[in-house]
């Protein structure tokens, strides 16, 4: 199933994006990603409420697209992902 995002806010160097009906999990991990990036300054999970959908905070430095951060940390993750993938299917058939 695909995410719905919206982007609420976008400037050079910074962005806003609600993640609509996920939880916390991704959007911690994508931060988590993105604070990797020396061209990140800022990424952090913002969430009004519990039950509010979280929202993605991403500022940038360098003249560092904020779109394009994420994408390379959503792409970092998904290679993870992967990865995991492969060492999981190896151990069930060790």
């Amino acid at each position: 199933m695909a995410m719905k995002l919206k982007l609420l806010e976008l400037t050079d160097d910074s962005a806003r994006i609600l993640f609509e009906g996920e939880g916390n999990t991704y959007v911690d991990a994508l931060a988590a990603e993105l604070i990797n990036d020396p061209q990140v300054d800022v990424a952090q999970r913002k969430q009004a409420f519990r039950f509010t959908d979280p929202e993605l905070i991403v500022t940038t430095t360098g003249g560092r697209p904020p779109l394009l951060a994420i994408t390379d940390a959503a792409k970092r993750l998904s290679g993870y992902a992967g990865e995991l993938l492969q060492q999981m299917e190896s151990l069930e058939t060790a």
